[in-house]
């Protein structure tokens, strides 16, 4: 019997896509993560640089599961001339997988701006030649317009917009055929699962193996959203994205139980466990190695210094960092696994 909620765990991967959260701009997604987890009768707690914890319970050596709520998007670098907006990425984002997609700027004052990315030139009736020739560049011929009739730098800067301002794009959710397609799959999915676990273990008054305490991040697309962890930590799952690709493993109907990313091998011991549980339990997954540009919040944890065992699970899901898309199948097998590793039979 799965207690997979496919109903609350959509509802509330868009309730935090509804909430713009590129890495740094973390205030309104704890805040809405905190309302979520009170909904579940769990009193949150936070850290100083806007991480949620919520403590499920349990006795024995403590266990993290975390999924962060950051987002990857832009930031304005500088004012160009003519008005628009010379920008660069905050994480992993590059032009090719954004350029035509509307964004939202956040001014220090509070406004919030829209716009869209674009190529200069951008018209293939006019400069074809241009656009085919070269690739796209945030530095040189990626920009973002405002939806404002500006002319020059001071019409922009009269509007509040300026250097450090941050930009989301537009997440674009949609459900067909049980795929779902969106930006931020990565890792807000995963959170959505997360909150649908800490659901179903106080609904259902299961009994958990030891102590658990559900992290939500906001800085793991730069590195160091777990660098920080509360006192006694023995363990740490991550619950993030399974890239696809040609020599993957990972497809979007199963769970991936990380062996290894770009920074090195998973704990091979606690990776064993999630594959024994697997079986166990009937789950439809697959083992995966993700090089060379890829790594998940129990890194940050093992760099930091922490002498804690690390291991990373997640859906397969296909156009990383770009507009992506998962199964259903995918998210449910990621929180069964997830829920027999910590519960009893």
């Amino acid at each position: 019997m799965s207690f997979f909620d496919e109903s609350y765990v959509l509802d509330t991967f868009q309730v935090l896509l509804s909430v713009d959260s590129t890495t740094g701009q973390y205030e309104a997604v704890s805040r809405k993560a905190a309302e979520l987890i009170r909904a579940l009768g769990i009193e949150p707690c936070f850290t100083h640089k806007g991480g949620v914890l919520a403590d499920l319970g349990g006795e024995g050596d403590p266990l993290v599961i975390t999924a962060h709520l950051d987002d990857i998007g832009l930031m304005v670098r500088k004012i160009n001339p003519d008005g628009t907006l010379n920008v660069c990425p905050v994480g992993g984002l590059y032009p090719f997988y954004c350029v035509t997609e509307n964004v939202r700027v956040y001014t220090a004052d509070g406004d919030v701006i829209t716009g869209t990315v674009c190529r200069t030139p951008n018209s293939v009736h006019v400069t074809e030649n241009e656009l085919r020739g070269e690739q796209g560049d945030f530095r040189t011929n990626v920009c973002v317009v405002l939806d404002r009739p500006v002319k020059s730098a001071d019409d922009t800067r009269a509007l509040g917009v300026e250097t450090g301002d941050y930009i989301a794009l537009d997440h674009r959710f949609t459900r067909s055929g049980g795929y779902i397609k969106s930006r931020f799959i990565d890792d807000k999915a995963c959170a959505a699962v997360l909150l649908g676990l800490m659901k179903a273990v106080r609904e259902n008054s299961l009994k958990l193996k030891r102590r658990v305490i559900a992290y939500f991040a906001c800085y793991e697309e730069i590195g160091h959203g777990t660098a920080w962890l509360p006192e006694g930590i023995k363990d740490i799952l991550a619950l993030d994205i399974a890239p696809t690709g040609p020599d993957q493993n990972s497809e979007e109907h199963r769970v991936s139980i990380f062996a290894k990313d770009s920074r090195f091998p998973y704990h091979s011991g606690m990776t064993a466990e999630l594959r024994k549980t697997a079986k166990a339990a009937g789950v439809d997954y697959v083992m995966d190695v993700f090089t060379p540009h890829y790594g998940s919040d129990g890194d940050g944890s093992v760099l930091a210094g922490y002498d804690i065992r690390h291991a990373a699970i997640g859906p397969g899901t296909a156009n990383s960092h770009g507009y992506e898309r998962t199964h259903t199948d995918g998210l449910r097998n990621t929180f069964d696994l997830a829920l027999a590793y910590i519960t009893e039979p």
